[in-house]
């Protein structure tokens, strides 16, 4: 009799929290389960967040193989940007590929994942869904089948809100409600494979790292507050635990992060930087601070680089015959970009302290770059602060999010663990993993059960 393989996703869990027990007492089971598994640190892609990271992990190949480089991508020759979807996904999962060979998969919540593909199995959708009126699964009926016995998915909710008490309710929520759902999806279905990607913890991480985390630089207490990552944690622990006496009792069970989470230190002014440089002109000053970047703000005569804020920054060079206004020839490109990564070393902290600051065009950290790949890729002191593009700030150093409250960066390890209760897959650390080497094991456990 072939065993089957569950594959729980903890998006943003880190090695401090998972290995190190730093928890909170909110993942008893799971910390007692990752003791008795082959246990690694997983090594995450360039960029460090959910989009691409996830589909590196699950096709094997790198951002650049992907031509996925973020959440969102930059139309070429434009202003505009459109958010990645399954569609810009075209290479083949292990889903796909194991799916030709007869293997029945069970997806629920991998980004990206919307809209939703044909695959041998069945498949519910991941956070960038719009919302239940539109489809979310595979086969199509399955959308009918689940709000009629267990209620739409709550695909995310709004975590960067003043209102952190109806964010904590509102994760809560989602973390039972997709809890029921896959209960249902697994009990009901037939499966060999099961991939679910918890969204919510990534959420939790984001909304009230700084009352959790006491290394945090403005960590504060808050009864409730303080709490609500253990609970947010507390929700799916329990739940596994009573799913591994029940419907995944003798599976394999594989518990994963994309990448890890650490404490934002604060926010920095990319494109206000760029101008005090000189690389970027403004042709007239904000009108108020926190001002999104606009494309009839910018001198483009005397302007050669312009970014994107996030948990990285993307940098895009005005270069003549490849942008509507560009100014950068193709001769002198290669200098400007030399220049700029080293202007980019030099930044230092607010009261002057060194940083690590690291910039790379997409060949250093690629094979291959498809699709519409950033000239730039920078990160700020290893990322402890957050880039940030909007203008007018007094300052280009700030304690928080432009965007609404956000604790929280991205890191670079994240965690991987298999459990056997068979014990053929001997336990104990096994030291670093990097996440395109994901793929090559999961198919292994699912081609050599028996």
């Amino acid at each position: 009799m072939t065993r089957r393989l569950f594959v729980l996703g903890l998006d943003s869990l880190p090695p401090y929290v998972l290995y190190e027990g730093h928890d909170g007492g909110g993942l008893r089971f799971i910390r007692g389960l990752v003791e008795e598994s082959a246990r690694y640190v997983l090594r995450t892609c360039h960029p460090p967040i959910t989009v691409p990271a996830w589909m590196v992990m699950f096709t094997g190949k790198s951002p650049g193989e992907l031509g996925l480089y973020g959440f969102r991508h930059r139309r070429p020759g434009s202003f505009e940007s459109y958010v990645v979807t399954s569609q810009d996904v075209r290479e083949q999962a292990i889903w796909d590929d194991l799916g030709r060979r007869g293997l029945r998969f069970g997806l629920f919540g991998v980004p990206p994942t919307y809209p939703p593909k044909p695959i041998n199995g069945f498949m519910v959708t991941d956070f960038n869904t719009p919302g239940p009126q539109r489809p979310y699964t595979w086969p199509p009926w399955l959308k009918e089948e689940l709000a009629s016995a267990v209620g739409h998915p709550i695909f995310d909710v709004v975590f960067r809100t003043e209102d952190r008490e109806r964010a904590r309710r509102d994760l809560l929520e989602m973390v039972e409600n997709h809890g029921r759902v896959v209960r249902y999806l697994a009990e009901r279905k037939a499966w060999d494979a099961f991939i679910y990607v918890e969204i919510g913890i990534d959420r939790a991480h984001h909304a009230f790292w700084k009352y959790f985390d006491e290394r945090h630089p403005r960590h504060t207490y808050h009864e409730v507050y303080s709490r609500a990552i253990p609970e947010v944690y507390r929700k799916v622990d329990s739940w596994l635990e009573e799913m591994m006496r029940g419907p995944l009792k003798g599976s394999i069970v594989v518990i994963a992060s994309d990448h890890g989470t650490k404490s934002m230190h604060g926010a920095f002014a990319i494109n206000q930087w760029l101008e005090e440089e000189g690389y970027l002109k403004l042709r007239e000053r904000p009108k108020a601070p926190g001002q999104d970047l606009t494309f009839d703000m910018i001198d483009w005569d005397h302007t050669r680089v312009w970014a994107w804020g996030g948990y990285y920054s993307r940098f895009f060079f005005n270069v003549k015959g490849r942008e509507p206004r560009g100014v950068v020839g193709r001769e002198e490109l290669e200098g400007l970009v030399k220049e700029v990564k080293q202007a980019v070393s030099r930044i230092r902290g607010p009261n002057g302290e060194p940083w690590r600051n690291e910039a790379y065009e997409p060949l250093e950290i690629y094979p291959v770059a498809k699709g519409d790949a950033p000239d730039l890729t920078v990160y700020l002191d290893d990322l402890n602060w957050r880039p940030i593009g909007t203008v007018g700030w007094p300052s280009d150093y700030m304690d928080r999010n432009d965007k609404g409250p956000d604790d929280s960066m991205h890191d670079w390890l994240g965690v991987f663990a298999i459990y056997d209760p068979e014990g053929t897959v001997s336990k104990g650390d096994r030291g670093v993993i990097d996440i395109t080497q994901v793929r090559g094991v999961l198919e292994e456990l699912l081609t050599s059960r028996s």
